[in-house]
Formats: structure tokens, sequence, C-alpha cells
């Protein structure tokens, strides 16, 4: 296939942290290796870093004057050497604001033709508290290809909001539609954001489900794996894992879910794997003082410790109070690395989960549903191979970052495979 040339603007990207930071990177750097030259677009970062290998660095100060130079396309970039084959990272000194726009008109009035734009949608990431809407006037204005990933939509609006929240429902779906109706291309990380978009027939025939990759290694050293197992239990004993942020969401059901499991059995352990997982560690001993030695938590580690802490556990227990999607990363980090997970299913649950022997699925997040779920899959350890094989084949044929990379760059929807 001929190569193309890409604009990804996002409103995040390392250093900083976050899954569409991460999803970006995946993204440009996949296009990049493909042969296909990539210009990414985001707010301004610390000073330099290294980013598997491509350089970025930020000026050390932003002027005004930066904007009536004639080298302002470039004020704000990194120049890719070489051997990074074609990506160039462009730092923007504000989100996105009309300073911003003017920057980006002059670099992509000098971008060689053709070009793509490729947004990561997430409306909150643009700034003005989430109503940016001359940005989205901006991209509906622009001359180029536009090509939207929806990662979110809108803000709910409900009666029993503060008033403040609905008004911001209401100018995020004007968003959408301002964009919707402009985009070549859509993409959707779940199948109910369709149901979010204009309701017009032209904007769903442009809509494709496009889930998110594993943002961890898909594969885990097995070295690194021996000697996580080994510092955390003993050769008889269970591991049950849960990998995420730890939001007040997840940890109620976990505190309910956790408790009876290690209760039934002293040897069983209790791994969390995440950011914030250290501080839910020290809320569930204390609410559980006879468990303290049943539960150890990794705190922030770096993403090949986190493949290889994974890894090490019997199974991982994945709660989600909207139900298992695909835009569920630390879902897709243990599908991939082929550790059995017990999750849930709810009203944002793709109809591929629903069909596939690669995870036990419950019918809802209820604490006993799914503490149930785990104490059957631990009392028949011949399942858990089976599981193993079938999460590993699942994952790749599915969510792998190359099948996402081939349906960009090919412009047309790969088939959902169940398992």
């Amino acid at each position: 296939m001929p190569a193309s040339r890409w604009v990804l603007i996002t409103g995040e990207y390392p250093p900083t942290p976050g899954g569409v930071s991460d999803y970006s990177r995946q993204i440009a750097q996949g296009l990049a290796e493909a042969g296909d030259e990539v210009h990414v677009w985001a707010p301004v970062q610390p000073p330099r870093i290294e980013d598997r290998g491509l350089k970025i660095e930020v000026p050390k100060t932003v002027t005004g004057s930066i904007l009536d130079s004639r080298s302002s396309m470039h004020a704000f970039s990194s120049q890719s050497r070489a051997e990074d084959r074609g990506v160039t990272v462009h730092r923007l000194p504000g989100r996105f604001s009309p300073r911003d726009l003017e920057i980006l008109d002059r670099f992509l009035s000098r971008l060689s033709k053709p070009c793509r734009l490729l947004v990561q949608y997430v409306p909150h990431a643009f700034g003005c508290k989430g109503m940016n809407l001359p940005f989205c006037w901006w991209l509906s204005r622009r001359l180029e290809p536009v090509w939207i990933m929806f990662h979110e939509v809108a803000f709910p609006i409900a009666r029993h909001q503060p008033l403040g929240h609905n008004v911001l429902g209401l100018v995020t779906r004007l968003m959408v539609s301002l964009v919707a109706r402009k985009a070549e291309r859509i993409f959707v990380t779940i199948p109910s954001w369709e149901g979010l978009l204009p309701n017009s027939p032209s904007v769903h025939r442009r809509v494709t489900w496009l889930p998110v990759p594993s943002n961890i290694p898909t594969v885990a050293s097995s070295l690194a794996v021996r000697e996580v197992r080994g510092q955390i239990a003993s050769a008889n004993e269970t591991v049950i894992g849960h990998f995420g942020s730890y939001g007040p969401a997840v940890t109620g059901l976990l505190m309910e879910i956790l408790p009876p499991l290690l209760q039934k059995d002293p040897q069983r352990r209790v791994l969390l794997v995440g950011r914030e997982g250290d501080q839910f560690a020290a809320s569930l001993r204390k609410a559980n003082p006879a468990l303290q030695k049943q539960i150890t938590a990794t705190g922030t580690l770096m993403l090949a410790q986190i493949a290889a802490h994974l890894a090490a556990c019997d199974c991982l227990v994945q709660p989600f109070i909207d139900g298992v999607s695909s835009r569920r990363t630390s879902v897709m980090a243990g599908l991939a690395l082929g550790v059995p997970i017990v999750t849930n299913a709810g009203p944002l649950t793709d109809p591929v989960w629903k069909n596939c022997q690669a995870v036990v699925l419950t019918p809802s997040p209820s604490p006993g549903y799914l503490a149930d779920a785990v104490e059957n899959l631990l009392g028949q350890a011949e399942r858990l191979p089976e599981l193993c094989r079938q999460a590993v084949i699942f994952y790749q044929r599915n969510f792998a970052l190359p099948r996402i990379i081939q349906t960009l760059r090919h412009g047309t929807a790969l088939p959902r495979i169940a398992c």
C-alpha cells in the first residue's frame, strides 16, 4: 500500500500519563513503522524525554513572537531522526486555543499534500472545561480529510444533575454534531458510542468499530515472572490479581469481592497492580486486619514490570459498573498476556464479549456473582490452561495493534471474531 501522510491531533501524549496518551503513541508509531509519515500535535510538556527512541524536545520559553516567525511551523516540533521513520512530535503552547489553532493553520498550509487529520477525540482533553466549540468549528472547516476516533463522545444529560452538567452535555453534543458531520471516517472504541452520534444515515455509514489495544507489553519475561511470583507467593499458593487505577466505583466492588475469597483459603494472595493500588491496599487491610499478610500492592511500575506482575497471577478479577468493553485497557493487558480473567457484562459491553469463551463473564457487577465466578474458576484448575490459550487468541484476532493499524491504513473495517 502507498505511504500516507498523517497529522494526529490529541489532547495528551507521553510523558502525560493516560489511556489516550498511550493509545496516541501506539497509533503514531504503528503507522510510522508501516511506512507512513506521521506528525503528532499535542499540548506542550516538560523538557526532553525519550519515547522509544523518538526524541521529543520542548522550547524553554514560549513567546508571542513565535507566531510571527517564518519558522513557526517547527517552533514546537522535534524533528525525527532517519531511524524514526517519519514520526515528528509537535507541541502546542496551550490546549487548542485560538493561538494554537493559528499555529496548526500555518503548519497545515505548508505541509505537503495530500494529508489526513486523525483526531483522538475526548471533549475535556481540548480545554475550555470540555466545551471547546471553536476547536470543533475549526475542524469542521478544514479542507483536508478529517478522521475522528471517539474515545468519549458527550457528557450525559439527566434531570437529577446540576444545571451546569446539563449545559456541558448540550455543548458537547453540539461539538460532536460539528465534527461528526464533517468527518470522512468515524471510529468508535465501543459500539455503544454510535448511539450518541448525530442521527443521520450519512454519519452512521461512516462509523467503524476500532477497539483499544493493550498499552503494556504483550509478552512478559519468564525470568521476571518467576521473580515476581517468588516474591509474592510460595509454590502452593494462588494469586488473584487486579489491574487498574482504583477509582471509587471499582474499589467499592473489590472491597466486597476480595475479602471472602481470601477468608475462604489462607493460601490465596491478592496482588493489586497499578497506580493508587497501594492506597487501596491500605484501606483493604484496615477493613480486614486478619488478611493483611495476604494483600500485596505494587504502586506505580514500568510497563515491563506491569506485564510481569500480571503474568504472575493465576487469574484477574476486573469488575466494571458499566460492563467490560473494548476500551478497557486493563482487560486488554490481561488478555494479551494470556491470564484468565473474571469480569462482568453491563450496558456498554460489546456483543463480541458475550459470544466468546476467553473470559469468565458474569451477567452484572454484583460482588456475589463475581466472587462466586472466581471461586468456581479456581476450583476447576483444569480450565485455566484453556482459558489462557483462548484469551491470547481472542486478543490477537480482535484487538491487537497490527489489526488497528491495518484498519486505519486500508480504511476498511476488519470483522469481529468471537472465540
